[in-house]
């Protein structure tokens, strides 16, 4: 409970812990947030670290004075982190495939969660690569999926490409832009919530009308 309590903490003050971080690690920040993103889109079992609200964050803190990191090149190599995440997600979907769910059911390997993704890329086709920049949990497995299914990879690379590069530059220039006014300043943590809300909100949309379905249909 308490290591629960620590990470809901970390989420809704991101912008305190990003400035903690940065005087404690200076320039090594930038490995750092390196390895979050890239681990979230590249690793299955780490769906829950932070993405959006990060991003935002991150920009936030590159345009206070005397930020250890610079908006153009935490914005480079984030980028780097989020497509090669993809990329090695979803090669480890295309030679692993889906025996890692045949694994007892546990937290790190939820069939449920393949299920959804599957179920995005139906709706949502190829640009699902995209589009699932924006959905947590869905933007973990979607490069997985790809791998599984029938999309090569160089059409996989080009959606990569464009989906790192646009969530990205995205939300870090958002939060450079916006981050630190005054208004956003004092209600940071509100800001990081309506964030993660509406990042899980297509999630909730889904589940309420498969569940409606459900229901119509028995």
């Amino acid at each position: 409970m308490d290591l629960l309590k620590q990470f809901i903490d970390v989420f809704l003050h991101l912008d305190q812990h990003l400035n903690t971080w940065a005087a404690d690690l200076g320039p090594w920040l930038y490995v750092v947030l390196f390895a979050i993103i890239f681990c979230e889109t590249a690793l299955v079992v780490t769906p829950g670290l932070p993405g959006d609200s990060l991003l935002f964050a991150v920009g936030a803190l590159a345009a206070t004075e005397g930020s250890p990191i610079g908006v153009h090149s935490i914005v480079i190599l984030l980028i780097i982190a989020a497509i090669t995440g993809d990329a090695v997600n979803y090669s480890i979907g295309k030679y692993l495939g889906p025996k890692v769910f045949r694994w007892e059911r546990s937290r790190l390997f939820n069939p449920e969660h393949l299920v959804k993704t599957q179920a995005f890329y139906e709706k949502y086709g190829c640009k699902t690569i995209i589009l699932a920049r924006y959905v947590p949990i869905v933007r973990t497995f979607a490069p997985f999926v790809a791998g599984i299914g029938t999309m090569s990879y160089p059409r996989f690379a080009m959606f990569n490409v464009i989906g790192g590069i646009v969530w990205v530059a995205g939300f870090v220039y958002l939060g450079h832009a916006f981050g630190n006014m005054p208004v956003v300043k004092k209600n940071f943590q509100y800001v990081i919530l309506g964030i993660i809300i509406v990042s899980v909100l297509p999630i909730v949309i889904e589940f309420w009308r498969a569940r409606r379905n459900r229901v119509a249909g028995g």
